[in-house]
């Protein structure tokens, strides 16, 4: 069986074929590996020849992979990138590093904003890193060790998970939306008010129906209102005063405690679910992602 090393002149130009390949361009693989283009040039020709095959299609002014070329490619960035990942987890474990946590704009937003001044208090050599997105993410594709999911752990039976959370859902009101109006005493007092609904695209979200419900209130047509996609936009326009909206209370408690948000029901709704935080199942954390996720945990909760 022959080894790798007599297969390939460098590992080196796997780098060199990967950007390359990446970029349909040896000029650009040489502005970004900051090197010559004939460096880079002479690095494929030199792969090329111990393959015995042609990985790119020089035309006028531009190349492109061959098809050889492209399968080469797709195992070899693959490759790449797992020692990338690998090696950057080695390091983060070495030098205390940076930690990656995963979650929604609202909970990035209205819980760890709060807390982020106490997190470096507490964890002083540590950077961490929040990263948004409007859907759940591939922990082990994206390269992430740690994220906030709402829902069971039967859902992510790839992921370990703790909770962080209960989901407890209530209404509330920006300080000044009463000014001028009755404070609704009953649950279905809230129906003639202007209520504000989160039309989650990608997370499934408990609704007004849901409360209301929850309340004892069913068959009664709920006004529409205003729709919003996004929870922190929800949250701002409470704050606005343009109207009610449920609160989910491990994100609003603290701006009720605050008076910038106003509950407006003793009535909650306790949907039995959970926030947990969660990590990759079959990976092994580094020393800062497991003092981030014990930090995370560790935070007062009712």
């Amino acid at each position: 069986m022959e080894n790798l090393r007599s297969l390939l002149p460098s590992v080196n130009s796997l780098v060199v074929f990967e950007a390359a390949g990446r970029l349909s361009s040896f000029t650009g693989a040489a502005r970004e590996l900051r090197m010559t283009q004939a460096a880079v040039s002479y690095a494929v020709h030199r792969l090329e020849a111990h393959l015995g095959t042609a990985l790119f299609l020089r035309e006028h002014r531009r190349v492109r992979l061959s098809e050889a070329g492209a399968r080469f490619h797709a195992d070899v960035s693959i490759g790449l990138q797992h020692i990338q990942r690998s090696a950057q987890d080695l390091r983060a474990v070495a030098t205390g590093g940076h930690v990656t946590l995963s979650c929604s704009t609202a909970f990035a937003a209205f819980w760890m904003v709060p807390r982020m001044a106490e997190l470096r208090a507490d964890l002083p050599e540590i950077d961490l890193r929040i990263q948004t997105a409007d859907r759940d993410l591939d922990l082990v594709g994206e390269g992430i060790p740690l994220a906030i999911r709402g829902g069971d752990p039967g859902d992510w039976p790839q992921y370990q998970s703790a909770p962080l959370a209960a989901e407890v859902i209530y209404p509330v009101c920006g300080a000044g939306y009463l000014a001028g109006r009755d404070r609704p005493r009953l649950a279905a007092d809230l129906l003639d008010h202007q209520l504000i609904h989160l039309e989650e695209p990608h997370r499934s979200a408990a609704t007004w129906r849901d409360w209301f419900a929850s309340a004892g209130i069913e068959g009664r047509r709920v006004p529409k209102g205003l729709q919003i996609n996004d929870y922190v936009l929800v949250v701002q326009s409470v704050i606005a005063g343009q109207g009610i909206a449920l609160g989910w209370r491990h994100l609003v408690e603290g701006l009720v405690d605050q008076g910038v948000l106003v509950r407006l029901s003793d009535h909650a709704l306790s949907t039995g679910l959970q926030f947990h935080v969660i990590w990759p199942r079959n990976a092994t954390l580094s020393r800062a992602a497991l003092e981030v996720r014990d930090w995370l945990l560790a935070q007062p909760r009712d």
